[in-house]
């Protein structure tokens, strides 16, 4: 049998409308990075406007949410801000088939401007004094489009990545858009903690916490700019030639159902990426602050430390699962989380900046597991035909039960308990169920995504596989 070899480039046809297991993509590298590039940009601000909320949660308390206890306050502040974990699945729901449909880089243009208003938004509206209750009302709504805009996005960049990127270097390339994750949310630290800094704390309550939310308008045009001119996936641009010019139409149902088993596993592994993300990066600045009584600027610099370290390691480890693979990477991590929790908390709660830096740091490392990993693992669960719907929905439930809820349930736990070791019991809980989905899943390192052609870097690489056949 012919081997069908399509040379993607900005200038090239699509590939051959039928697609057999011998037929290989040979990737042009220019558009590869382009794509990789912009979706992790794209990421950045998207993150960079998501992540602000939650580091100027304790003033956006006393802003929305009058009251005489501060916990209160932080309560309702977290409280809007998983409302908008809500609304996720509803705009995965929506979003994903859409991107299985018109196409990945319609839908994330959409997305990247639908966030950047809601965000914008945030940065206009009254304060409780002036407003009322409409005040906290409009920020719910606000929050509600960031959510919805949210539930398309994750999983369309790092599908847009895993389509572009050739099989042997899946996770170094997909590894870059966490790295652009944790850029958006250092931009974010940064501008809260320069503000936290300069102003007075009542210039932060009074007009000082509006600017992080304002800036999204341009950042959003940017971002807006940068994946228009994006071009569609090898994958997608195949799946539609096999469809005979037609858009490819999937049901819901069979996004659902027909893939029960790659959705079970996608909700076991995001439920521990994502608790432990939204532990470390949203919830813990605030910890430091109401639980160990830091000033906000003292642990926003020591997010932003560890964060900047995230992002040293970040493409090293992609590389490393490229070369071992995901599994083994994943599953220290679990392991790690199970172990390390309780003695890093122990750390933090020591007090010092060297113990807290040294805590915060180890749980760093060991998020890094999975924020390196993830982009390449979760598209590589799911045939081409439903990849974008079916981890949008898979990805974003999990996220809504469990990632976005953590700030607020472990905030609830102490505050019921009274036992500040939560944060650690809440993770080590998430590992365990991350350590069953890695004990179930497939490898997928170096092998080509299901429903797609091989894809390949080199015409040498390809020959190779011809060879091989």
């Amino acid at each position: 049998m012919a081997h069908a070899i399509s040379a993607m480039s900005p200038h090239s046809p699509a590939p051959s409308p039928r697609i057999a297991v011998h037929d290989v993509t040979v990737t042009d590298p220019a558009l590869v990075r382009r794509a990789v590039k912009a979706a992790a940009l794209g990421n950045a601000m998207e993150w960079f406007d998501f992540g602000v909320y939650s580091y100027i949660a304790v003033t956006l308390g006393k802003v929305f949410f009058p009251s005489s206890s501060p916990t209160a306050q932080l309560l309702s502040t977290f409280g809007a801000f998983a409302a908008a974990f809500l609304v996720r699945p509803v705009g995965g729901m929506v979003f994903g088939p859409l991107g299985d449909r018109i196409g990945r880089q319609r839908v994330l243009a959409i997305t990247m401007i639908m966030m950047a208003i809601g965000t914008f938004a945030i940065g206009l509206i009254p304060s409780y004094q002036v407003l009322g209750m409409g005040a906290p009302a409009l920020l719910l709504l606000a929050r509600l489009v960031q959510g919805f805009s949210t539930g398309g996005e994750y999983a369309g960049a790092s599908t847009f990545i895993a389509e572009y990127a050739p099989d042997r270097r899946r996770g170094f390339l997909g590894s870059w858009l966490e790295f652009g994750t944790l850029a958006g949310y250092i931009g974010g630290a940064g501008l809260v903690t320069a503000l936290t800094a300069l102003l007075s704390d009542a210039d932060l309550v009074g007009w000082g916490w509006r600017i992080p939310f304002l800036v999204a308008g341009p950042i959003g045009i940017v971002g807006l700019y940068l994946r228009m001119r994006l071009e569609e996936t090898p994958a997608f641009a195949a799946e539609v030639k096999k469809a005979e010019q037609r858009r490819p139409k999937v049901r819901l149902r069979e996004m659902i159902t027909g893939q029960w088993k790659a959705m079970l596993l996608c909700i076991g592994l995001v439920l521990v990426f994502n608790v432990a993300d939204y532990m470390l990066l949203s919830y813990m600045p605030s910890y430091l602050t109401s639980q160990l009584k830091y000033d906000a600027t003292s642990g926003l610099l020591v997010v932003l430390g560890v964060m900047a370290l995230m992002m040293v390691v970040q493409p090293f480890m992609g590389a490393l699962t490229d070369r071992v693979g995901r599994r083994p990477v994943i599953a220290a991590g679990c392991v790690g989380f199970l172990v390390l929790s309780i003695p890093a908390l122990l750390l933090i709660r020591q007090g010092g900046l060297l113990a807290i830096g040294l805590g915060m740091g180890a749980l760093g490392l060991l998020l890094v597991c999975f924020t390196a990993s993830m982009p390449a693992t979760l598209p590589a669960l799911f045939p081409t035909r439903v990849r974008y719907g079916s981890l949008s929905i898979g990805f974003n439930v999990s996220v809504s039960l469990f990632g976005g809820t953590t700030p607020l349930a472990v905030t609830a736990l102490i505050g019921v308990t009274g036992n500040v070791m939560m944060p650690a019991y809440y993770l080590m809980a998430a590992a365990v169920v991350g350590g069953i989905a890695v004990w179930f899943m497939t490898e997928s390192a170096r092998r080509p995504l299901p429903g797609s052609a091989p894809a390949v870097g080199t015409e040498r690489e390809a020959g190779e596989l011809r060879a091989a056949a």
